[in-house]
C-alpha cells in the first residue's frame, strides 16, 4: 500500500511541471528511484518503503499517468502485469477504483546520463520553508522573464552572501534580489540559470522537510531534498 499523495509527491519531482515526461521506475528492494531529465538539466528522485516487486517500468506518458491518480483517495494498491519477463501494466486500485496504466517497453526510452560532483562547491546554502515560499514568490513577480543571475558578493560586515537576482540583463529592467547567507567560500560569483526551471523545483518540493542549494564555478548548480522517505536531487547547467 502507498498513500496517494505521496505517490503524487514523487511523480510532481521528477516530472516538474512537464519538463520529464517519459521515464523508467526502478524498484529494488522495496526502494523506486527514478532518473530523468536531459542534457542541462537531471534528477533523481527515491522513494523509500515501496512496497512492490523488483522490477523496471516504463513510463511513457507520465502526465495520463498523474490524471489516473488524480481520481483516486487514500491509500493505494499497486500490482503489475507482466509477460514473460516484459512488465505491461501497472494496476492502481483504491477502496473504489480500480485503474489500469499500459506501461511502455523500457529500450524504448534509452538510457539517462547524470552528472557527478565537482571537486569543490562554492557556494552551499541551506534553503528553509520560507526561503523556498519567497524565492517562488519573487520569480512570479517576474513571471514574463525566465532568467535568474546566482552572485556572491559581501554584506556590511565583510561577510559573504549569495544573491538571487530575478529579471533579464538589460539595464531598464524590473529586478528582484534575494540574499541568503551561508558557506561561501568565493566571491565575484556571476552565473546565469534558467528561472523556470529553478521554481518548477522549488515548487514541487514545497512538501520536503530540508533543501539544501550547491554551486560551482564549472557552472553546475545542485539542489537537494529530503522528507522521511523521500529524496529528490538535481542538477541543472547555466546558460549559455
Amino acid at each position: 500500500m502507498i498513500n496517494k499523495s505521496q505517490l503524487t509527491s514523487v511523480i510532481s519531482k521528477y516530472y516538474l511541471n512537464g519538463l520529464n515526461n517519459q521515464v523508467k521506475w526502478r524498484i529494488k528492494d522495496n526502494t523506486l528511484t527514478i532518473y530523468a531529465g536531459e542534457s542541462g538539466r537531471v534528477c533523481k528522485v527515491v522513494l523509500n518503503n515501496f512496497q512492490l516487486e523488483d522490477a523496471e517500468l516504463g513510463v511513457f506518458d507520465t502526465n495520463k499517468l498523474s490524471k489516473l491518480i488524480s481520481i483516486t483517495n487514500g491509500d493505494l494498491m499497486i500490482s503489475l502485469e507482466k509477460i514473460k519477463a516484459v512488465y505491461t501494466k501497472m494496476h492502481i486500485a483504491d477502496l473504489n477504483f480500480d485503474l489500469t496504466y499500459s506501461l511502455a517497453d523500457i529500450l524504448i526510452l534509452g538510457k539517462n546520463t547524470y552528472y557527478e560532483d565537482p571537486e569543490e562547491w562554492e557556494v552551499d546554502l541551506i534553503l528553509e520553508p520560507e526561503d523556498i515560499d519567497r524565492l517562488i514568490k519573487a520569480k512570479n513577480a517576474l513571471g514574463d522573464v525566465n532568467s535568474m543571475l546566482i552572485t556572491t558578493t559581501t554584506d556590511f560586515d565583510g561577510n559573504n552572501i549569495c544573491e538571487f537576482i530575478f529579471g533579464d540583463n538589460t539595464g531598464f529592467s524590473n529586478k528582484i534580489s534575494y540574499k541568503i547567507q551561508g558557506n561561501i567560500t568565493e566571491s565575484d560569483i556571476q552565473i546565469p540559470f534558467d528561472s523556470n526551471i529553478f521554481k518548477d523545483i522549488l515548487n514541487s518540493n514545497k512538501d520536503m522537510f530540508k533543501g539544501q542549494l550547491k554551486l560551482s564555478t564549472t557552472g553546475i548548480l545542485k539542489l537537494n531534498f529530503t522528507s522521511e522517505e523521500i529524496i529528490s536531487e538535481y542538477y541543472v547547467a547555466r546558460n549559455e
